[in-house]
């Protein structure tokens, strides 16, 4: 199958543009997130509406009692929300004050702000649960209680081990993480230290470690963090309810200020987040709650979906709009989606949403074994390479993956094919040091610009901001590699596209104006697109989406998860994977390994999850949608296509040279022997190896492990390789390094000066 991205040259909805005035039919309906980079603002509350779908218009007009939208992915439910709430402003039917819309990231709600200031609707707050509530806690605080605030403690983590040392309990790195998820559940679902067992027992949770003694760790940590002063982040809505039962007159002052709420993400409200938001609404119903269930994936934070499907049982009168249309994804991808969901089982698998796409045909999805997880690694990162060759920009791409732990070995081998990446969960654009700076210098051309000899030759806003910028470390031409120097100058690049897409819309602006548009962004955290492909886990990948998705590891153990035992946790795992699934907009690849390293047992399979559904395996029954499939169009339905890439020969396992006993960590195998066996290494030449690798990685702007890992190092010294044959058989040593830095290694193995390596190092 050729290589390509199907770039659209249609309306979104797949039909050509008419001539007659745009209404939904005649395909004005734009992608969820894939509006123009500075529309302009809607001249009506009428011109609000323009461009929506039937059930988008209906969410956006339904601005009064209680409304229930089960939005499908990709079905444009911010699009609906942001709409229904610029109408309201704009109609004169909402005051922006009395506008309160929560949702779970910072990063959603600066997208909302971003979205309803573009729509003429800047005033209305949009936060996250916890933002709204700190901020009231911090205003009635003094009047409900006295005095300041407690200081809200930034390390959680570092409590709950001087809680352990308190108790007498050792705990590892990672059982401080798990004994710190158990108390994070518990206050979200408002359990007591003394409650804690029983909630355990009646929820099925697995605790893990023995109830009793996570519940002395919850009570000691409460103790400690009386005794310190302090409250931790799920104290704040815990602080917020209180303050809002107790006093009357605070809970009136609050609902005499918001009228209307909405809701993101309702699916993923916990027990005590509902508590807060029926504080807020007293015996009103002025709610509007976007969700969907089949997007559920956080219950192990105490998340759960009973609030959005019994909406309607508690507000009986409840208008429900259900949005199926996607416009994200192709036929292809939602067919795979909805073959998912068809298999599921439980109360959120019976109110699922059959998606119909929108979107013209594109790519099959492609399906592939690998011997282990590195080949897997190079295969993706070779089909990568292969994809931007094609003209597929590397923002535009992702690898999602399980576990954070599975990150290690992807960064690898991109950065092994010169691949540009960023990590997802990073330092948000905003705070990044080089982008507050290049915004300090761009505020100062802005402000005297006309005595900075480096704007002489500008003679349009791009050229000024490329002239400011190139003072920063801007170039025309990216660094080689992907280290810190690379990602500082995918920082600045992004800010001189955005330049250019900014005076491409706003003809006249002036580098004041753009300065003044940052400002905004930044308040927003609206970051312009920085190039790098994304590796994210599924978790963090919700809520974005991409035009390439790579989901790795789609095996037996990781996919579903071995932790996962339970029949609920077992469809959060493929809840989990049909929203990795429709992240993609047009090709999806999916891929497993059959064992974990070289040479390993080939005993894995892939995930239960695709039987059915890839070539070669088993139908299984699937079942109508109950909750949005009645008188919808199907999506396309095809055969899939098996990638037939060539698979690597099985290798014999990998075994120490000193013990003879068999190899399964990576560092191990690198080394050829056991971490505790003795080594032979030349310390003499390990230095050199270290000192030049420090020269190749300052040349190239690349982290030093991209050259060569310590490990890898090590083994060369330790084997003092005497030709190329020798060096390519020691592991990290591949054909392209092997090619790239061979004469050198095998030059300092034998004892030789290397130009450059002492007046550089």
């Amino acid at each position: 199958m050729p290589v390509a991205l199907i770039r659209l040259s249609v309306r979104a909805c797949g039909q050509p543009a008419h001539p007659s005035r745009p209404t939904w039919q005649h395909g004005c309906v734009t992608a969820a997130t894939h509006s123009t980079l500075f529309p302009q603002v809607p001249d009506s509350a009428d011109a609000v509406l323009e461009g929506l779908d039937p059930e988008q218009r209906e969410v956006a007009t339904a601005l009064r009692g209680p409304v229930c939208v089960l939005a499908g992915a990709g079905t444009g439910k911010t699009r609906a929300i942001t709409h229904r709430i610029a109408y309201g402003v704009r109609a004169g039917i909402l005051q922006p004050s009395s506008v309160l819309a929560v949702t779970f990231t910072n990063r959603a709600a600066g997208e909302m702000r971003g979205r309803l200031r573009q729509l003429g609707a800047a005033g209305v707050q949009a936060r996250t649960f916890h933002s709204a509530a700190l901020r009231q806690l911090q205003y009635f605080w003094p009047k409900a209680i006295g005095g300041s605030l407690p200081r809200l403690v930034d390390r959680k983590i570092q409590l709950v081990a001087d809680a352990a040392a308190a108790c007498r309990v050792r705990l590892d790195r990672g059982e401080l993480r798990d004994v710190t998820a158990e108390i994070e559940w518990s206050k979200v679902t408002q359990t007591v230290p003394a409650d804690y067992a029983l909630a355990v027992a009646k929820a099925g949770r697995e605790a893990p470690r023995d109830p009793a003694e996570i519940a002395q760790l919850y009570s000691a940590y409460e103790d400690l963090k009386r005794g310190r002063g302090v409250i931790d982040f799920e104290d704040v809505l815990l602080l917020t309810v209180a303050v809002l039962q107790d006093r009357q007159d605070v809970a009136e002052q609050v609902r005499a200020q918001y009228q209307h709420f909405v809701v993101d993400e309702y699916q993923d409200v916990s027990p005590l987040q509902q508590r807060l938001l029926e504080l807020w609404l007293g015996d009103r119903d002025d709610l509007c709650v976007v969700g969907d269930a089949s997007q559920t994936i956080y219950s192990f934070t105490g998340a759960t979906p009973d609030h959005l499907l019994d909406f309607r049982v508690r507000h009986p009168g409840a208008t429900v709009v259900k949005l199926v249309r996607d416009y994200r994804s192709t036929p292809q991808v939602v067919h795979l989606a909805n073959g998912l969901l068809a298999q599921a089982r439980g109360r959120a698998a019976d109110h699922r949403l059959e998606l119909v796409s929108q979107r013209p045909s594109g790519p099959e999805p492609v399906y592939t074994e690998y011997t282990d997880e590195p080949a897997e690694a190079e295969g993706a990162a070779r089909r990568i390479r292969e994809l931007m060759g094609a003209g597929v920009p590397a923002a535009e791409i992702a690898i999602l993956f399980r576990t954070n732990s599975q990150s290690e070995t992807y960064e690898q081998a991109l950065a092994d094919a010169g691949v540009p990446y960023q990590l997802r969960g990073a330092e948000r654009f905003f705070d990044r040091p080089e982008v507050r700076k290049a915004g300090s210098a761009l505020r100062a051309a802005a402000r005297f610009g006309g005595n900075d000899s480096l704007l002489d030759d500008a003679v349009d806003l791009p050229s000024q901001v490329r002239a400011v910028l190139s003072g920063e470390g801007w170039t025309p031409q990216p660094p080689a590699g992907s280290g810190a120097v690379r990602e500082r100058w995918e920082s600045l690049a992004a800010l001189v596209n955005l330049a250019q897409d900014f005076a491409a819309a706003r003809a006249g602006a002036t580098l004041g104006d753009l300065v003044a548009e940052l400002d905004e962004r930044a308040s927003a955290q609206h970051a312009p697109t920085v190039q790098g492909v994304t590796l994210a886990s599924l978790h963090s990948a919700k809520g974005l989406e991409w035009d390439v998705v790579f989901l790795v590891g789609v095996a037996e153990g990781m996919m579903p998860i071995t932790y996962a035992k339970t029949d609920e946790q077992i469809e959060e795992e493929r809840r989990l994977l049909y929203v990795g699934v429709t992240r993609a907009r047009e090709r999806l690849h999916l891929s497993w390994a059959l064992a974990r390293s070289p040479g390993g047992r080939p005993n894995r399979r892939p995930s239960r999850f695709l039987q059915g559904l890839r070539p070669g395996s088993a139908a299984s029954g699937g079942r109508p949608a109950a909750g949005g499939a009645g008188g919808v169009e199907r999506g396309f339905r095809s055969g899939a296509v098996v990638d037939t890439a060539p698979r690597r020969v099985p290798r014999t396992p990998a075994r120490c040279r000193v013990c003879g006993r068999t190899l399964t960590d990576a560092g191990e195998m690198k080394l050829m022997r056991c971490e505790d066996c003795p080594s032979d290494m030349d310390e003499g030449v390990y230095e050199r190896l270290r000192e030049w690798r420090a020269v190749q990685a300052g040349r190239s702007g690349q982290p030093a492990f991209c050259v060569f890992t310590d490990k890898t190092l090590m083994a060369i010294a330790e084997s003092v390789p005497e030709d190329e044959r020798e060096l390519a058989r020691i592991p990290g040593v591949g054909a392209r390094k092997l090619n790239r830095y061979g004469a050198d290694v095998l030059a300092i193995c034998a004892g030789q000066d290397i130009a450059g390596v002492d007046e550089d190092g």
